[in-house]
């Protein structure tokens, strides 16, 4: 018996992980085509960008865990194919590696822009190690940097910018920041937030052209109204897309995702998927999902090794989310698609409170801002039907309402 993993992240980094805390004492190998060991990319956008930890601080262990835990680790090697009849992953070195099980968390992979001089110097997309190097070693004094995109990255890229000290300039598409994972209240906050840090904003544009310099690197951006914005370096953060080629290989079924059920298993028994390449159902929402996520992906991995070692464990939770800016943390539960009322506990001045939207007579999202407390009780709320009132009600303590949905 073993298991093999494809991919480097935090989702094959915690299945080996949770399957060693199972019990399993089989064969572990897990094959990533990054010359690192498993990795957390939370941290490339902030501290890592920003030079305040090292590469071996992002490690989402150390090599002495996956020695003492026996887990092989084979970095700089990329998983060409795999054969379902042989139970055999076919390695880009020449090797073969035997699987009882295969577990894909293959992650996703960053969408480039497609305009002219999108291949110039010093244009940068954001996804590994080697990218955010790449970005620092461009950044060795000041300069003008246009961000494309307003999401998360986007946003959270801004910031550090900013307190490296740098000349920052965020293009985005859609008339809003975050539009597609927030309330307008939020992006109007975060729209003020980043103003206030010196951050010069073009929302409702697209990138219609990267002008080069007689070297070939980028010297400004052109944009759909007209706008010419002056650049040194560009850092594309526009969205990502799974990796599903292993799969598509396989003709395992992909759409929006490697499909996989409550399980994390494909429609072969003893192949899983887990993490940012994945779409599943979500019972709790009635809705499939694909979530670019780290607990989305941890929780995948947990779920998926105590499946492998013979429990049936389902993947039951609402999803959750963090993102942090300058001085700010945002923290957020649920799905938000539309909304009917909101409630606003704390106070939005001094830039502690936490959002609480509700849909057809439960609380279907909560977005909180320097708010823990709130984040806490909104995740132990979220789908119960609490009523607006309930929680605007001065004299009723949130640790009450949760009490009260629990018995």
């Amino acid at each position: 018996m073993s298991v093999v993993v494809v991919g480097g992240g935090q989702a094959a980094g915690q299945l080996a992980s949770t399957l060693r805390q199972e019990g399993y004492e089989q064969k572990i190998t897990i094959i990533t085509d990054e010359p690192y060991i498993p990795y957390q990319r939370p941290p490339l956008s902030k501290q890592y960008l920003q030079g305040q930890v090292d590469k071996q601080k992002i490690s989402l262990r150390p090599q002495a865990f996956y020695d003492t835990k026996e887990i092989e680790v084979k970095s700089n090697v990329r998983v060409e194919a795999f054969d379902t009849k042989k139970n055999i992953v076919q390695c880009n070195d020449g090797t073969t590696v035997p699987f009882t099980d295969l577990v894909l968390a293959t992650g996703s992979s960053p969408i480039r822009l497609k305009v002219p001089g999108a291949d110039l110097e010093n244009v940068f997309v954001f996804r590994t190690v080697e990218h955010v190097d790449a970005i620092r070693d461009s950044l060795t004094e000041p300069k003008r940097i246009v961000i494309i995109g307003g999401g998360y990255i986007g946003l959270e890229v801004a910031a550090s910018c900013k307190m490296l000290g740098h000349e920052v300039s965020v293009v985005e598409l859609e008339d809003r920041l975050l539009k597609r994972v927030t309330s307008s209240f939020m992006s109007d906050y975060f729209m003020k937030l980043h103003v206030s840090h010196g951050v010069d904003l073009h929302l409702g544009k697209a990138v219609d052209e990267i002008v080069g310099d007689e070297t070939g690197s980028v010297a400004s951006v052109h944009c759909s109204d007209g706008t010419s914005l002056k650049a040194d370096v560009v850092i594309v953060g526009v969205g990502i897309r799974p990796v599903t080629q292993l799969a598509d290989e396989q003709n395992l079924p992909v759409e929006n995702g490697i499909k996989v059920d409550e399980y994390c298993r494909t429609t072969q028994s003893n192949i899983y998927a887990i993490g940012d390449c994945t779409n599943h159902p979500n019972t709790l929402l009635d809705r499939r999902l694909r979530l670019e996520c780290v607990p989305n992906a941890m929780e995948q991995s947990r779920v998926a090794a105590q499946n492998i070692v013979g429990k049936e464990v389902k993947y039951e939770s609402y999803p959750w989310f963090w993102s942090d800016q300058y001085d700010v943390k945002l923290q957020m539960s649920g799905i938000l698609d539309e909304y009917e009322d909101m409630v606003v506990l704390g106070d939005i001045a001094e830039g502690k409170f936490a959002l609480f939207y509700f849909n057809n007579g439960v609380l279907c999202s909560a977005d909180a801002v320097n708010s823990p407390r709130e984040f806490i009780a909104a995740k132990q709320l979220i789908g119960k039907p609490v009523t607006p009132e309930a929680l605007r009600d001065q004299n009723v303590e949130l640790k009450e309402l949760v009490q009260q949905f629990r018995s």
